[in-house]
């Protein structure tokens, strides 16, 4: 095996990296470039008090209709 240092095979590899490297920054550049940028609009949420006070008192009808349909033991082991 010979030494690439000696044969003159170390340009072949540095400029083998540097290539690579070179097209990294190209493909960067690439999709920095025309890579579009979309503006999200910001979400307003409604804060209607009626809405929340429905969804509530759905929640007090689940809870009362589970609570009928269990039953606690009486005595604890």
């Amino acid at each position: 095996m010979e030494n690439p240092f000696e044969s003159g095979h170390i340009k072949n590899y540095i400029l083998a990296y540097a290539s690579v490297v070179v097209i990294m920054v190209l493909f960067f550049i690439a999709s920095t470039l025309f890579n579009d940028i979309q503006e999200v609009e910001k979400k307003v949420f409604d804060t209607n008090s009626s809405k929340v006070d429905e969804a509530e008192n759905f929640r007090k009808n689940i809870v009362e209709v589970n609570a009928s349909r269990f039953k606690l033991m009486e005595s604890r082991y």
